[in-house]
This record gives C-alpha cells, sequence and structure tokens, in this order.
C-alpha cells in the first residue's frame, strides 16, 4: 500500500521561507513522478512542481525561482523549498506520486489527476 505523508507546512510572513517534506512507503514502481500541488478553498487543485526519477525537476511559472523541488532517495522523500512566499502561495500543499514518464511528470502539472497517489495535505498560511 502506498503512502505519502507530508509535513512542514505553517505560518510564515510574506517573503519568508518553508520547506515541504513528503516522506513515501510502499512505492515499488522502478519509475516514478513525485510531484507538490495546492489547492485553497473553491478551487481546482492546481500543480507546482515535480521531479522524476531521473531527477528532472519541472516548475509551473508561477514558482519559477522561488521554489525547488528535490529528492533523497536514502530516505523516500521529496521536498519543496518555497522562498520569497507571496499571500497568493497560501494553500493546502499535497504531494502526489505515479509511474509517469519524463514527459508524463511534466504534464501532471497541468492535469493534476494523473496522479495515482496522494497524501492528506499541509497548510501553509502567509501573512501580508
Amino acid at each position: 500500500q502506498v503512502q505519502l505523508v507530508e509535513s512542514g507546512g505553517g505560518s510564515v510572513q510574506a517573503g519568508g521561507s518553508l520547506r515541504l517534506s513528503c516522506v513515501v512507503s510502499g512505492y515499488t514502481y522502478s519509475t516514478y513522478c513525485m510531484a507538490w500541488f495546492r489547492q485553497t478553498p473553491g478551487k481546482e487543485r492546481e500543480g507546482v512542481a515535480s521531479i522524476t526519477s531521473n531527477g528532472v525537476p519541472g516548475y509551473r511559472d508561477f514558482v519559477k525561482g522561488r521554489f525547488t523541488i528535490s529528492q533523497d532517495n536514502s530516505k523516500n522523500t521529496v521536498y519543496l523549498q518555497m522562498d520569497g512566499l507571496y499571500a497568493e502561495d497560501a494553500a493546502t500543499y499535497y504531494c502526489g506520486a505515479g509511474p509517469l514518464s519524463d514527459l508524463g511528470c511534466r504534464g501532471v502539472l497541468i492535469y493534476p489527476d494523473g496522479m495515482s497517489y496522494w497524501g492528506q495535505g499541509t497548510q501553509v498560511t502567509v501573512s501580508s
């Protein structure tokens, strides 16, 4: 059974930083895509950043230069370093996983329904 557990959310002032973590267990596919998504009430879930099993990252334009996705395979953990946070970055952030190709891993940022497994989410609050 695949489980994803996010942590690291919290409250920060605009311009501040947070690092989210996602620990994955039970995932047995040799190829994977890990990604971060976010959602606010009344809006659809949107992709933020992704990383492939080859270590290739992808970002939505609105976080490029501010957010960094990385992974530590020894810890089965994916991170999202968020710097220069804006008030509009406030959301519940979700970690997702799935056996996607490199191309699919970029596409899932636009079409999140392509992801197979989800965490429970972690809340990020940004005060202006």
